[in-house]
């Protein structure tokens, strides 16, 4: 099986969405949607983003790599009653399945990042939006003391080295990088914008609880438990990240938690 398919199957990342829900609405309010947009959401979960836009009125196609998150995303979207907004697999390196300039605007919020081959996943999302289109992006980035790029930079520390010729997701997170992947898409640097922007992680319970969920229910924080369980590590990658988590809990209640995370917005003029 594909690794990246197995990592984002492993879980059930529904559970950690859930408290990236009202970010997500909030990101989608700022795109400017228009009645029959035609949006592509790449790597759309469970539709933490694609719902919002389909309420805004968008026709909206949300590609994700996991077939358990695609299922969710189409039972919300009935569910809510958007016969405008459909969920199907595809992998965001190679979406041979989609026509060429289709699609009005291409929104993958950390989720294109996590796809292997970053060239391709630049190449194909430019491939698929119309000339005059958008692509906008959101990157977490490689280093910021804010919690995602800690879990990530915290769960490496406990895992075996990556296989030869991995290339980090984070390292969309950085300008220089983002240009050169999208120029080899041939999109001059000029048409491509960056900015700092804030995602805020709700959550209805305790920091330690959501630690439990990313433990239980996001693939690189699982795979790093697993990888530190044999080694004996488990209870240290606990400490570390309940550490983190209530560091940067901004609530004021102990039953609840409210975490920012900074993330590079990316807007791609096509």
């Amino acid at each position: 099986m594909n690794p990246n398919k197995a990592l984002w199957e492993k879980g059930d990342f529904t559970r950690i969405s859930a408290s990236m829900r009202e970010s997500g609405e909030a990101f989608v309010k700022s795109l400017g949607i228009t009645r029959g947009l035609k949006v592509l959401d790449l790597g759309c979960g469970d539709g933490t983003t694609a719902l919002p836009e389909a309420r805004l009125g968008a026709d909206v196609l949300g590609v994700d790599i996991a077939a358990n998150l695609v299922t969710a995303g189409n039972i919300r979207a009935k569910e809510a009653g958007l016969a405008n907004c459909r969920f199907q697999e595809g992998d965001a390196s190679n979406l041979h399945e989609l026509k060429d300039s289709s699609f009005d605007l291409v929104v993958s919020m950390f989720g294109a990042m996590f796809a292997p081959k970053p060239f391709d996943v630049a190449r194909e999302m430019v491939r698929v939006t119309r000339p005059g289109g958008r692509i906008v992006m959101g990157n977490w980035i490689p280093g910021d003391p804010t919690l995602v790029a800690q879990i990530l930079k915290i769960s490496a520390a406990y895992s075996p080295p990556p296989p030869e010729g991995f290339i980090s997701p984070a390292t969309w997170g950085i300008e220089n990088n983002v240009t050169e992947r999208f120029a080899g898409a041939g999109i001059p640097k000029e048409r491509i914008s960056f900015v700092k922007d804030t995602y805020i992680f709700n959550f209805p319970a305790a920091p330690s609880e959501l630690v439990d969920a990313f433990r239980k229910f996001y693939g690189p924080t699982m795979n790093a438990f697993e990888a530190a369980e044999n080694n004996g590590r488990a209870g240290d990658l606990q400490k570390e990240l309940e550490v983190l988590f209530n560091s940067q809990n901004k609530s004021p209640g102990k039953d609840a938690t409210t975490i920012p995370a900074t993330f590079l917005r990316v807007t791609v003029a096509v």
